[in-house]
């Protein structure tokens, strides 16, 4: 237990600042657990509706208590709440509810080891605390020094709730760790504490200034000397008591939203950009979103919780609502603040609402808009963070091309490629419509494994020697998302290693005519090599695409790439069977010598095999491959 206990104050919890959260944390959770019971039970108030919390700071006996009025424990919740590690009285609560009550529950918060942050800075924890609604006598006392063993004894207590004492180790009560710095207490609260809807109090600090002594007549002495912080009996709260997206997004300071996000996610990072609004219609609703700077480390298992926090008219319902925003925005975080929604919503209600989906459009909507304003901004710093934020973010971004129809177009305009003038990812669609040649009626892209792949494909060989740009596109998603976007601003988008490649007005007559001739000069061959390869082949065709390879790999419109069938395989999923078509050059010396070869079967072969591994595809028999290139290299 003592092991435990170490591990749970030294590791959980490495910054010993927190346990002013997680301790105001629980007070206001067991006010919020008062006010649910009250509403059964108006009793329960005590003739004392005022609910707050209080933090004392005793600098003789080196103690900080924390108080709250709230629902309080008896010797049974004591035992069994804080002498068992990670019990969360709250959840116990919950399970004690009927069915129809606990959706009314949702709102109170969990909290489990929080309260044992408090062993951090303290080598003793008193407890005293009476449970609302029972008599004075009835009170508990309980007390711990984090070793695994706790005392228990009854006690008076006159008012209900619970104070929490925590007898300061030496180290934290001087020098710059000195938690009996009522300054630092303060800042503290203001930091992690200050959207908390009750008041947090600490008691009242004037200056004092010395006086004069009238009993000595000399005017050295008469004159006063200084003076001093002193302490009053009048408490005074510290925290605005109001969440921080409540008020005015003029009267906030940056600083205080950078703070707000590390609180919320516990990212040592600033966030990138952030966008604070009130949303007025149908639904109201305050939505405060945040883009963090850096990936985490679980994007891309979409298992893991992910969402945003959700209030209710400041009421905290629950953390990592995932239902508040599209799949493919999952890295965003944040607070959403509704009106309409009810208290006792769960996540299965989320699901249903129709008020739900409104603000998980909106909330689209306002991310996309906020990162449109960062690309398409003059300004060097926003155009740096747009960067900064497709490095860390573009991947997950085109998921929506196939999750959001409605913002297909909005996100199509955030995207950037590479292509095969320029290897930096930052050319846009519209970008590329913009240098498109006269008389190009297609946006043409390529996708490979990588760039490397991309730049070097003999699909791009034609478009190289026609001078057409291509988008050259490298992630692993860009092929299931390209399934979706068939055109950007009326331009078709054409993959160049599907289908036939219809270059238009960009191909003159006489090319034409020399590829149709090229079809009847070379149909012996091709026959042939339909009759060799067999099932391996869709078809065999004269290649108008290609300049200075022998051949390569083309799958019809609709079909499955060699990467994507990859793709899905390594995922374990069943692939139906898809054949690719082998377009051959009728220019290129190997070609041309295959009509008289001797070996024209493993040439053949090789050929075929070659242009799969061009295309980014695996060979089913590499020895077979290595004994034929073997064979013909001695011949």
């Amino acid at each position: 237990m003592a092991q435990l206990l170490h591990l749970v104050t030294h590791s959980l919890y490495s910054n010993a600042d927190i346990f002013v959260r997680e301790l105001v944390s629980n007070a206001s959770d067991a006010c919020d657990k008062l006010r649910f019971e009250a509403t059964n039970d108006d009793s329960l108030y005590e003739n004392d509706g005022e609910l707050k919390i209080r933090i004392a700071v005793d600098e003789d006996a080196k103690t900080i208590t924390f108080t709250d009025n709230g629902i309080g424990m008896n010797e049974a919740d004591t035992i069994e709440n804080l002498g068992t590690i990670a019990k969360s009285g709250t959840k116990a609560f919950l399970d004690k509810l009927s069915e129809s009550q606990k959706q009314d529950g949702q709102l109170i918060g969990q909290f489990g080891v929080g309260f044992y942050s408090g062993f951090i800075v303290a080598d003793t924890i008193t407890v005293e605390s009476r449970k609302a609604g029972e008599p004075a006598d009835k009170g508990v006392r309980w007390v711990s020094d984090g070793t695994g063993s706790f005392t228990v004894e009854t006690i008076n207590k006159a008012e209900r709730g619970t104070a929490i004492t925590l007898h300061l180790k030496e180290e934290y009560s001087a020098g710059e760790d000195n938690y009996l710095d009522r300054g630092k207490i303060k800042r503290l609260v203001n930091k992690y504490s200050d959207h908390i809807s009750l008041p947090i109090q600490m008691r009242k600090e004037v200056w004092q200034e010395d006086v004069a002594d009238d009993s000595d007549d000399s005017e050295e002495n008469s004159a006063p000397s200084g003076g001093e912080m002193v302490l009053t009996d009048e408490w005074e709260t510290i925290n605005k008591a109001s969440a921080l997206w409540t008020r005015s997004a003029s009267e906030i300071e940056d600083d205080e939203y950078v703070d707000f996000y590390k609180n919320i996610t516990y990212d040592m990072d600033a966030p990138l950009t952030w966008t604070h609004n009130r949303v007025e219609g149908r639904v109201q609703y305050t939505q405060l979103l945040y883009i963090p700077k850096k990936a985490p480390m679980d994007l891309y298992t979409r298992e893991q919780q992910h969402g945003l926090k959700l209030y209710v008219k400041r009421v905290f319902i629950m953390d990592d609502a995932e239902q508040l925003l599209p799949m493919y925005l999952r890295f965003v975080k944040g607070v959403i603040d509704s009106a309409d929604l009810p208290l006792n919503v769960s996540r299965e209600l989320l699901q249903e609402s129709r008020d739900v989906k409104s603000i998980r459009d909106g909330n689209a909507r306002r991310v996309l808009t906020m990162l449109a304003g960062l690309a398409n901004s003059e300004d060097s710093d926003k155009q740096e963070k747009f960067a900064q934020f497709y490095s860390e973010f573009g991947d997950v971004i085109k998921e929506g091309l196939g999750e959001d129809m409605g913002n297909q177009e909005r996100i199509a305009k955030l995207l950037r490629y590479a292509t095969s003038t320029n290897d930096k990812v930052v050319t846009s669609f519209e970008d590329y419509k913009a240098r498109m040649k006269d008389g190009q009626k297609a946006i043409y892209y390529l996708t490979a494994d990588n760039l490397a792949a991309a730049k070097n494909s003999p699909q791009l060989e034609l478009f190289k020697k026609k001078g057409i740009e291509v988008i050259l596109m490298t992630s692993r998603v860009d092929e299931w998302a390209m399934n979706f976007l068939t055109q950007f601003d009326e331009t078709p988008l054409q993959n160049i290693a599907k289908g036939a490649v219809d270059l238009g007005d960009l191909q003159d007559d006489e090319e034409k005519a020399e590829a149709e001739k090229a079809q009847e000069t070379m149909k012996p061959v091709v026959d042939k090599l339909k009759t060799t390869l067999g099932d391996r082949a869709k078809d065999v065709k004269v290649s108008t695409r290609l300049v200075d390879s022998p051949a390569c790999l083309v799958v019809g419109e609709g079909e499955l790439s060699p990467q994507m069938i990859q793709m899905l395989q390594q995922m374990g999923q069943e692939v139906p069977e898809s054949k690719p078509t082998l377009e051959v050059n009728p220019d290129h010396p190997l070609i041309q010598k295959l009509e008289s070869s001797e070996q024209f079967d493993d040439l053949a072969q090789v050929i075929f095999d070659q242009a799969l591994l061009a295309d980014g595809g695996q060979l089913e028999d590499p020895a077979a491959y290595l004994k034929r290139v073997n064979e013909l290299l001695m011949k």
